[in-house]
């Protein structure tokens, strides 16, 4: 393999992983923009509703 291989796979990964960063802002302001479709669903894998982190079935976001 030739160096411009490595340069551009190494080009494509930062474009994909820049690219996610992106998609989760564009995602983040629709959220914001639109709160009548429900919370913003984070990362970390909870509902959106713990703003603890916390797992959903804790029972702390069965407040309302």
């Amino acid at each position: 393999m030739t160096m411009a291989t490595y340069l551009v796979t190494i080009g494509l990964i930062l474009i994909l992983m820049l690219a996610w960063v992106v998609v989760q802002q564009f995602y983040k302001l629709f959220a914001r923009r639109h709160p009548e479709l429900g919370p913003f669903r984070s990362d970390n894998g909870g509902c959106g509703c713990c703003g603890g982190g916390d797992s959903c079935d804790s029972g702390s976001c069965h407040s309302h």
